[in-house]
């Protein structure tokens, strides 16, 4: 079957990444390499991949998170939905990188740099706007102890000007400066675990317990972190788990990502005790079976893949 979508679903996918998959195109097509966009689309996602791998490992290494940074960085590439969308036509990990990339500045306090790359997290996947009021809450923190603001904390403005430069632009192509809003593809967030409805237009099934699970986790990452001294490390996990309670949608293994690298900051000592890494080889195979089994099944019903590459 063909897929009949008007053209308004599409603001529904931030421009940044499809941004980048049209550039490498552009070069691929210089040298007349067939299926440049499809080919493309797999590059910028293996180079964001590897980007983010490195950077997260320099991460923890730059903040001394962990004595075993190396192994830590591998296990990042590893929990199952990591696995399957690093490895597809997917922004997860340009969107995490470039919220690591907010967050080491923001740390360094380079908070025009954060601002950049936060706004570029706005630009790929909207979740991206939680880092201001994460950043937004740290400022209060620091407020309230020191009694004073620094003008250098504007910075962080970027971020939701991110935002809406890309409703300007969607003004510009669709004529609807909320076509976002309007595409029908927005993922309701009605109530806290809201995804326990199986009536929901984005769940349709009660056989979700494993929620409860990513629930618990990174409920748990947010306690860790509450003393820790990088606060926006705390901010952020508390301000994205809370809205990720809030998403009525069975992916939410997908919607969460950008909460595992701290997940396995706040929980490192167990993520790299010989006891889970013994479970963790043992179960290497499933997670593979799983993201295999997952790919061939989860695809678009096109009969005709010609217009999309």
């Amino acid at each position: 079957m063909e897929l009949a979508l008007p053209a308004k679903y599409f603001a529904a996918h931030l421009p940044f990444y499809p941004f980048l998959i049209r550039v490498f195109a552009d070069f691929f097509n210089l040298f007349s390499i067939p299926l440049a966009y499809f080919k493309s689309m797999i590059f910028v996602n293996l180079v964001s991949t590897i980007f983010l791998t490195l950077f997260f490992y320099f991460f923890i290494k730059k903040f001394q998170l962990s004595k075993k940074p190396l192994l830590l960085s591998f296990l990042f590439l590893f929990i199952p939905k990591f696995l399957v969308v690093r490895s597809i036509g997917a922004p997860e990990s340009l969107f995490i990188f470039l919220i690591l990339l907010s967050i080491y500045f923001f740390e360094e306090k380079k908070y025009f740099l954060a601002g950049i790359f936060g706004g570029l997290s706005t630009m790929t996947k909207t979740p991206g706007i939680l880092l201001f009021f994460s950043y937004g809450l740290v400022f209060l923190e620091k407020m309230v102890k020191a009694k004073k603001a620094n003008w250098r904390w504007i910075g962080i403005v970027l971020i939701p000007l991110g935002l809406l430069a890309v409703f300007v632009l969607y003004a510009f192509q669709y004529g609807d400066f909320f076509a976002y809003f309007n595409t029908g593809g927005v993922v309701p967030m009605p109530y806290p675990f809201s995804v326990f409805n199986f009536r929901a237009k984005w769940v349709g099934t009660a056989w979700i317990e494993e929620m409860v699970f990513y629930f618990f986790l990174y409920a748990l990452t947010v306690c860790n972190l509450k003393d820790s001294r990088y606060r926006s490390f705390f901010y952020f996990s508390l301000v994205f788990y809370t809205a990720v309670i809030f998403v009525q949608h069975k992916d939410i293994p997908r919607y969460s990502l950008p909460l595992w690298p701290m997940a396995l900051i706040s929980l490192e000592k167990f993520f790299t005790s010989k006891k889970f890494l013994i479970i963790f080889i043992l179960l290497l195979p499933a997670i593979y079976l799983f993201a295999w089994n997952f790919i061939i099944y989860n695809i678009m019903p096109i009969s005709n893949w010609q217009p999309y590459l």
